[in-house]
């Protein structure tokens, strides 16, 4: 439904681009919006990788899982838009300093089965995003299969693994909170506020 909700095709296969981790904040803390962005939420259940591996079989993928956390994907969206008319990387839309606010590390244990995980957001007190991971195109052991099949993963990746329908804008003064729920306990919730990055 976010595919649709962007005007993007659903794909055939996983695709994906890379974050620098030092785009990584965490809760609480503060979120810089960039002079001249449009700045969208995207709230995501990430899978932090416990065992370097590389073609990775599906069969075998949560053998590498560590365990999870609680993000949000920071999207410079007009940047985004112009990126993908020209065919370029998402680089800098994607890679901001502050724009993977994140929450404290879950380990797999606690979360069984993390296709049925809750995941919501709001922003200055309004509910914008709120769905479950069972709606994910593609599964976390077919997305580590694929990611694997092109670039071995190390102990310590995250991988973030798509948003539910309803991202939107976050605007300097908002305050942003998410949270992660698994079977209606909550195992993580992140606060940020957002800024003018100078």
């Amino acid at each position: 439904e976010h595919a649709k909700e962007l005007g993007n095709a659903v794909p055939k296969a996983p695709f994906f681009f890379l974050k620098p981790t030092s785009s990584y904040v965490l809760s609480p803390g503060k979120i810089e919006i960039p002079r001249g962005c449009i700045v969208h939420h995207e709230v995501e259940l990430g899978v932090v990788i416990g065992k370097k591996g590389r073609d990775i079989k599906a069969a075998d993928a949560f053998d590498h899982v560590a365990g999870y956390a609680l993000a949000l994907d920071m999207t410079a969206r007009n940047l985004q838009d112009e990126a993908k008319a020209k065919g370029l990387p998402w680089s800098a839309a994607k890679g901001f300093d502050t724009f993977t606010p994140i929450g404290e590390f879950i380990p797999a244990a606690s979360i069984p089965d993390p296709q049925n995980v809750r995941l919501w957001v709001k922003v200055a007190g309004q509910v914008k995003q709120d769905g479950t991971t069972d709606a994910m195109v593609f599964q976390i052991p077919q997305l580590i299969e694929h990611i694997s099949g092109i670039m071995t993963l190390e102990e310590g990746d995250l991988i973030l693994t798509g948003t539910p329908k309803g991202v939107g804008p976050v605007a300097v003064g908002d305050r942003v909170v998410a949270g992660l729920e698994y079977k209606s306990e909550e195992l993580s919730r992140i606060e940020f506020e957002a800024i003018a990055r100078n």
